[in-house]
């Protein structure tokens, strides 16, 4: 197949782990969104539009190379020199799944440059075992609500579409919290009462968001596995963990690894301002300066798109979409 001159263009979501209690089983697709234009070049290049991305290297380590590399390698190809562009909404080190959306965005861009050989599962597969858990890279290949596990072999996921009531308000601190860390500060071994804890509250989560039973998702949304250990990370998470719901929210978690934090919110609930007001306000307390953001769960996933102007940068193509 002769690429030499096309480009493609790539919309990926950012995604909400874990929601509780689905510690790496659980994830969520939000609109807030990341774009990829990848082409075959002479020499490599990556260009990062923006400050949101500012640091990221611009070479062959960057990661959306990197696994666009590991497409081609499954696919049985050779396109050693890409000319990638990116643009993101999503913010680095956040709990929002930036490096997830990085991910399936550049294999989803290099697989349909070269014709689209590799399954939707198979670039499952392979960013799973990227990953090494499937939470975060499920929703933003599928899009919607995704169950999952991996089991260092084989991952499986099933897909549940998200209640059209539901929205979520995210705050976002003003500082960095790197995945790393975050994982460092969790127990090696739990005790039984904990993982028994867990597996009901999570079955009772997802069964709650395949019925409309949003009346069960506070309780539901409780955890003893992760938050209780990360909330010394994030000033004010154990107040927000605590009391959100007194404030119009239907459920409230660390968003994956954090800082961020969220809650789902029914979308015609007249408590808005009042969740608004106690979030900025707790962290306020704690010295914390945050971004709020009301986000709805996207539905689609990855995206290739397909209307674009050739004769226009990504940037000039995506303007009139993105937030800033």
């Amino acid at each position: 197949m002769d690429i030499i001159g096309k480009k493609v263009r790539i919309k990926v979501p950012a995604t909400t782990a874990n929601l509780g209690p689905g510690f790496d089983t659980l994830g969520m697709a939000l609109d807030l969104y990341m774009w990829i234009e990848m082409g075959v070049a002479d020499k490599t290049a990556v260009h990062l539009i923006g400050d949101q991305m500012s640091g990221l290297p611009t070479g062959k380590s960057n990661l959306v190379y990197q696994v666009a590399q590991q497409v081609f390698a499954k696919a049985g190809v050779e396109h050693p020199e890409l000319e990638i562009s990116m643009y993101s909404d999503i913010p680095l080190t956040r709990g929002l799944g930036s490096s997830a959306s990085a991910i399936i965005g550049g294999m989803a861009a290099a697989n349909a440059l070269i014709g689209s050989p590799l399954s939707d599962d198979t670039l499952f597969q392979m960013a799973t075992a990227l990953e090494e858990h499937p939470d975060n890279v499920g929703p933003a290949l599928f899009g919607g609500l995704v169950v999952a596990f991996w089991d260092g072999a084989r991952a499986e996921h099933i897909r549940v579409e998200p209640d059209d009531r539901l929205e979520a308000l995210v705050a976002i601190p003003h500082f960095e919290l790197l995945t790393e860390k975050a994982r460092q500060v969790l127990p090696r071994e739990q005790s039984l009462a904990n993982a028994v804890y867990n597996v009901g509250h999570s079955s009772v989560l997802v069964a709650a968001f395949c019925t409309g039973r949003l009346d069960m998702i506070a309780g539901a949304m409780k955890d003893a596995l992760h938050q209780p250990y990360r909330a010394p990370l994030v000033p004010g998470l154990s107040k927000i963990l605590a009391e959100a719901t007194d404030h119009g929210a239907l459920g409230v978690a660390l968003s994956g690894a954090g800082p961020t934090m969220l809650a789902l919110v029914e979308r015609g609930s007249s408590r808005k301002a009042e969740l608004e007001a106690f979030l900025l306000g707790t962290l306020k307390d704690e010295g914390i300066e945050a971004t709020l953001m009301w986000l709805k769960p996207d539905k689609s996933g990855v995206q290739v798109l397909t209307h674009f102007d050739e004769s226009c940068t990504l940037f000039e193509n995506i303007k009139g979409e993105v937030r800033a």
